[in-house]
Order: structure tokens, then C-alpha cells, then sequence
């Protein structure tokens, strides 16, 4: 899923960066050397070098692998009365000099097989002192990035003047990070890339479920709110060294990246602009009106509001629900003012016109919208209702009931009027709502959105229904199954596919909408004739249109295959073939069997009989909606018990499998799932059950103290 973030355009001009490795990234929980996530690292950093980026690592992980290797040899060169001895700690400097060689050994092998050639610059703190140093430093570094050389850098531990490597933090820089801000600075660079163990600075530890990543460090809202855990396991220095040296960078003009060193590719998903790690930046707080997309806060205030909802009577919800038609009736002016600015935009950007299409609200549309929400209003109460009654003992009652999913994430494109009626579901079934539209109907959705939570009532609140207003902000979304309950997506296959690749939270919805109408040797022909130019030409942009038409072999020497093509045709709908049915029609052949147009375009195939109708459908459709047409009820009954669809219709249009249609009031989508809602999804597909059980005082005790009954009870 696309992921950028407008914060870091500055990006593109990015040419020197500067890339400090942590300890805990370049070893392993035992101190060896994480051979495959250096090797990574050197891949990436390849071919940045062969795109033109100048690359300067810092590298840290010298007093690690020294201490390792020297470890090892005394133990070796241990005697078995030496062993039970207390251990002397090694020698800091003695590990930084053994395992320096061998990191820049490792870095060499790494770099040659990938024909690059890198460098080794040791230094202290001492250096920086002297002014010749530095220049020289700067010529011998611009040297090696002309010759595309990757220069390497470590603080000299082993001849250091400090007293400790991981002790003494006085001088000029006093770990890695602070080393590789004052290199960023002194060489020029366009960008720091600071890589640790984590995927960037979060609000407390992260281990801590209520930690949040933070993207853009802005030091007014962040500063106070920070609390660190434990620094690193290995290495001197842990977030709190890695915030310090940003800051530093920052202030003076060098962007700073925090992120994983960890994930694959992490690197060159920075540069492409991806909303990873946290950005330290000097105009961060101009950027302050943008603000930190706080996800949690959203859906915690979301859940908030929807209890004070399902507090209320049922009266109460209903009268929101109606004060909401009333204003989209009322606002119906403003509201088609920015709908035509979306319709506007879409047209100029050469939009579909199937997208265009599923743009527009006319007036005709907006009325409708209101009625449903009114339908919705004079409904049954869905939450509280007793689904089930049984006595479990004498004095023991316990019912199952329906109760409410609880924060709901809808993610739609194009259809702005989808923001109203999973609105109104929402409200009506008690839930808390998060909506992301789709950027073409960016105006509609802020209107819409505004007219229905002005609607909402302050003991509720309006942050019951949350609108998300960038792509962006959804991976931070789908990352709080412990929040948000349930994910609708509505849209493109790719859509669908993406979130449920992305979240572990449950999702439902369908990602295609491959809809047939078999017209079987038996039909009634007019009927036949009508209920496929309706399902195909009605309204071809939604998922409930005829994508495939079938027709028995025998309708074809009877000329009703030819007419109906012709009829297709005059209304201007462009027909492909299947295997059969392109070269006995002489049209193009369908280049594949499952497809969606969401268009006036539609793919014809002949079939022998309702059981290959069948095969055709279980093999090549979405499972969403499939209709027959015939007069023989055992043919119809065969179609209809064998189709594994969602919705399976006999002599009607495909385009009735509709949440309004079903007389559900409205539909928060079309679910082709078989876990909790199939078909379109009213307010009985936002419920989910409890079981409440009534007693007067009863025990368990091993099951002595009671006698069950297990008895249903009327309702």
C-alpha cells in the first residue's frame, strides 16, 4: 500500500547521507555477528551507490565482536580450576582493537562480492579538536566519494582517552550517534539515517501496548511526552543517545531519519519518501498544523463515544439518526457545491468515467440517502435484542443477545454517499466509526462528515464517527487490533487484498463483484431479454452489474443469443467472448474469464447446461451475486442450491443484491465471506452476541450444588 509522507518531500533532493549501523543491528543476541542483516545492508547500500547517492556509514559493533572472539580464546586457553575462578570483566579497549579488524574484515568480504570497495577511518574525539584534521578529513572523504568508495567510520576505542568506551560520555561526541551527527555536519550531508533495533521513537517503550511511533519528532508537543525504556542491549548508547544526536543534527540543518535496521529494504524505502521511522527536521513545528496523526487517540475516542451511544434508549438513537436526515436536506445546496468540485476535478484528471460515475450526488440521490436513514431510524432496536432463552437450572436463566462490534474501520473509494449509509448503520447499531474516502470525493466526505457529526449530540459526542483524510495514516490504523474490531474495505481488488495483507484485524468484505445471469434453454425470452439489459446497463459501475452473460447452447439456433447482442450493443455495451462464444459471434476474445469492468462492457460465453452454467460460476465468479432465468423450477432449484454465492437469484436482476433493495435500509458493504455476514451487510452485520446470565446466588462446587435443565424458554 502506497505510504508516503508530504513531510518528507525535501527527499528528492537528498544526495550525501550519512548511515550509522548500531551494535545491535550488525550482532546477534549472542554477541556473533548477524551475517545476513549486514549483508542486507550492504546490498542496499549498493545500490544506492550505483543511483548516485554518496554513502558515509558509521559503524558501530567493534567492542561486541571483540568481546566475543576474546572470550572464546581465553576460554580455550582456560584450565578447569581457572573456569571456577570469578570472571574479570574484559577490557574495553582490548575488544575494540581485536574486533575492529575483524568488522572491517567482514565489511571488505561483504562489499567485494557485491564490487564495491569500501574504507576504514578510525577516530576520536581528540581529532576534532584540531582544525587540520577536520579539513583533511573532508578532502579525504570527498576523494573516496568521487571514486565511489564507501568510507566507513568508528571511534578508535582502542587508543580513545576515554576511560571507558561505554562510560564516559565527556568530550566532542561520546558514542556512535553522536559521531555520526557531527560527521553529518562536518562532511555536509543532506541526511542522517540513524538504524537501531526498533522501528523508530515511540511515546514510551515499545514494548508497552500503549506506546505510539512517532513520525515526525516536533519538540514542543514531543519533548515532555517521551518517557525511555532501557538503552540498548549491547553498544553505549539506546534511543535516548539516537533522540540526543538528532536533535543536534536537526537544529543545525541535517535531517534525521531513526528507523529499523531491521526490515527489508528499510533504507530505500526512506528515500522513496515512505512514512517509516521518525524524521527529525528544523521546520518540524511549522509543520504542527499538519500534526501527528494520532491513530489510538482517534479509535479510543471512537469506542468512548460509542458506549455513551449504546447508554442511550433506543428512542434517543432513533432521534439522531432522524435529526441527521433533516440535515441533509437541509444542507442539500452546500453538499452539491462540493460534489461538483469533486466531479469537476475527477473529469479534468481524466478520471474513468466509471470512477466519475460513482462520484456524483444529485438530488435525487441525496433524497434517497435521507429516506433510508429514515428506514434505518424506524427499525427494530438491533442492540439488546433476546436471540436465545434457556434455563440452565431452576432460578438460573441465561440469554444470548445482540450487542454492538464495538469501532469499525470503512475504507472506500470513490462513492461518497457510502460515508452516509455506513454512518447511519454505525449509529443505529451502536458502533464507533472510522472512515477513510477515497481522495477524489475528498470535498463530498468533509462536507458529508460535518453535516452528519454536527447531527450527533454533545452527550455522545461527534468524535464518534472519525474521518481520516490521508492513506498514509491507515498502516497506523490496521495496526490497532486491539481497538478497532472490524475492517470493511469497499473498492478494488487490490484494495481489499492490500488490507488484508496489512492488519490482523478481522476484515470483511469482497473483493470482487464478478456477477452472471444464466439464461437457461426454458427461459421466459422477454423476460430474459429484460433482466439482463437491467442487470448489465442499469448502473454498470456497481459491483452488482452483469460482468458474464451465459447462455444454453440451444438458445443459440434459436437466434435469441444473436438478438440479445444486438440489444446489448444498442445500449452501447462492448461485448468480449468465451472460448465459444468469440468465434461463433466474431468478437474479441475475453482475456480472461474472471474479470470486473465496472463499465458498459460485459464478457458472453455459451454453456451446455445449468451444471456447466454452474461450473462456470464456482470456477470464474467473485461469489458475490449470480442470477438464472429459466421456467423449469427443478433447473432453478439445482442453480440455486449449487451456486456457492452470497446472493443467488431466480428470474430477477443481479441488480437487487442491494442493502436498501433488501429493505435493510442501507448496506455498509456486500460481504462474500463466510464467517459472521454474507451478502450485503445491513445493521445486523455490525452486531455480534453476549451472553447474559441471570441467577439467585447459584454455585458451581464441582457441579454437586445444582441440578441443570437446560430448558429453551420462549422469547
Amino acid at each position: 500500500m502506497e505510504n508516503t509522507d508530504p513531510c518528507r518531500h525535501f527527499l528528492k533532493d537528498v544526495k550525501r547521507i550519512v548511515i550509522k549501523v548500531g551494535t545491535a543491528v550488525v550482532t546477534r543476541q549472542d554477541g556473533r555477528v548477524a551475517v545476513g542483516k549486514l549483508g542486507a545492508l550492504c546490498e542496499q547500500i549498493k545500490e544506492l551507490n550505483s543511483l548516485g547517492y554518496e554513502i558515509i556509514l558509521v559503524s558501530s559493533g567493534a567492542v561486541g565482536l571483540g568481546r566475543q572472539r576474546l572470550r572464546y580464546r581465553k576460554l580455550i586457553n582456560s584450565s578447569f580450576a581457572d573456569l571456577q575462578k570469578p570472571q574479570v570483566e574484559l577490557d574495553g579497549k582490548a575488544c575494540a582493537a581485536v574486533g575492529q579488524s575483524s568488522l572491517m574484515a567482514l565489511y571488505d568480504a561483504l562489499f567485494s562480492q557485491l564490487d564495491v570497495t569500501s574504507a576504514q577511518l578510525l577516530v576520536t574525539d581528540n581529532d576534532f579538536r584540531d582544525k587540520d584534521f577536520r579539513k583533511q578529513l573532508s578532502e579525504t572523504v570527498k576523494s573516496l566519494l568521487g571514486l565511489k568508495v564507501i568510507p566507513i567510520f568508528n571511534e578508535n576505542d582502542a587508543v580513545s582517552t576515554r576511560k571507558a568506551p561505554y562510560e564516559d560520555s565527556s568530550g566532542i561526541f561520546w558514542d556512535n550517534d553522536s559521531l555520526s551527527a557531527l560527521l553529518a555536519l562536518e562532511l555536509k550531508a543532506d541526511l542522517l539515517i540513524l538504524l537501531s533495533d526498533v522501528e523508530g521513537l515511540y511515546s514510551g517503550p515499545p514494548s508497552d501496548p500503549g506506546s505510539k511511533l512517532i513520525h515526525t519528532y516536533i519538540k514542543e508537543i514531543h519533548q515532555n511526552e517521551i518517557t525511555f525504556g532501557d538503552k540498548s542491549r549491547v553498544g553505549r548508547g539506546g534511543m535516548t543517545a539516537k533522540v540526543k544526536a538528532s536533535i543536534h543534527a536537526a537544529d543545525a540543518g541535517i535531517p534525521v531519519i531513526i528507523t529499523s535496521g531491521y526490515a527489508a529494504e528499510n533504507i530505500l524505502n526512506v528515500l522513496h519518501g515512505q512514512r517509516i521511522g521518525t524524521l527529525f527536521h528544523k521546520d518540524a513545528h511549522k509543520w504542527a498544523p499538519i500534526k501527528e496523526f494520532d491513530a489510538r487517540q482517534m479509535a479510543v475516542a471512537a469506542r468512548d463515544c460509542s458506549r455513551r451511544l449504546q447508554a442511550m434508549s433506543s428512542e434517543e438513537r432513533k432521534q439522531i439518526l432522524l435529526k441527521i436526515a433533516d440535515a441533509l436536506e437541509a444542507h442539500q445546496e452546500e453538499i452539491r457545491i462540493e460534489n461538483e468540485a469533486d466531479v469537476a476535478s475527477a473529469q479534468e484528471e481524466g478520471c474513468e468515467k466509471s470512477l466519475v460515475a460513482r462520484l456524483v450526488l444529485k438530488k435525487e440521490k441525496l433524497a434517497s440517502l435521507a429516506n433510508n436513514i429514515r428506514i434505518i431510524a424506524n427499525m427494530e432496536d438491533p442492540i439488546g435484542r433476546v436471540l436465545k432463552r434457556t434455563e440452565l437450572a431452576e432460578g438460573l436463566i441465561l440469554e444470548k443477545t445482540s450487542s454492538p462490534l464495538g469501532v469499525l474501520l470503512i475504507v472506500f473509494e470513490s462513492r461518497p454517499e457510502a460515508l452516509v449509509q455506513i454512518a447511519s448503520l454505525a449509529i443505529r447499531s451502536g458502533n464507533g466509526l472510522l472512515l477513510k474516502g477515497g481522495k477524489e470525493a475528498k470535498r463530498s466526505n468533509a462536507i458529508l462528515h460535518k453535516v452528519i457529526t454536527e447531527a450527533i449530540p454533545d452527550s455522545v459526542g461527534e468524535k464518534l464517527i472519525g474521518l481520516v483524510t490521508s492513506r498514509a495514516e491507515i498502516p497506523e490504523l490496521l495496526k490497532l487490533d486491539d481497538v478497532i474490531d472490524l475492517v470493511i474495505p469497499r473498492g478494488s481488488n487490490k484494495l481489499v487484498s492490500q488490507i488484508k495483507s496489512s492488519t490482523k484485524i478481522p476484515v470483511m468484505g469482497h473483493a470482487d463483484g464478478i456477477c452472471h445471469v444464466y439464461v437457461d434453454k426454458s427461459a421466459d425470452l422477454e423476460m430474459a431479454k429484460k433482466i439482463v439489459l437491467d442487470a448489465k446497463v442499469d448502473y454498470p459501475a456497481g459491483c452488482n452489474a452483469m460482468e458474464t452473460l451465459l447462455v444454453h447452447k440451444d438458445l443459440v439456433e434459436k437466434g435469441w443469443l444473436n438478438n440479445i447482442t444486438v440489444d446489448l450493443r444498442t445500449e452501447g455495451v462492448t461485448l468480449f467472448g468465451g472460448p465459444k462464444a468469440s468465434p461463433l459471434l466474431n468478437i474479441p476474445l475475453a482475456r480472461t474469464l474472471h474479470l470486473e469492468y465496472n463499465s458498459l462492457t460485459c464478457t458472453v460465453e455459451i454453456v451446455d447446461d445449468v451444471y456447466a452454467a454452474i461450473d462456470h460460476i464456482n470456477l470464474y465468479g467473485s461469489s458475490h451475486t449470480d442470477s438464472i432465468v429459466t421456467e423449469d423450477h427443478e433447473v432453478a432449484d439445482v442453480f440455486l442450491r449449487q451456486v456457492d454465492s452470497a446472493a443467488v437469484f431466480h428470474n430477477a436482476s443481479t441488480r437487487f443484491s442491494d442493502g436498501a433493495r433488501f429493505g435493510l435500509g442501507a448496506e455498509v458493504g456486500i460481504s462474500t465471506s463466510r464467517i459472521h455476514a454474507r451478502g450485503p451487510v445491513g445493521v445486523d452485520g455490525l452486531l455480534t452476541t453476549r451472553w447474559i446470565l441471570k441467577g439467585s446466588g447459584q454455585i458451581v462446587d464441582g457441579d454437586k450444588a445444582i441440578t441443570y435443565t437446560h430448558k429453551d424458554l420462549a422469547i
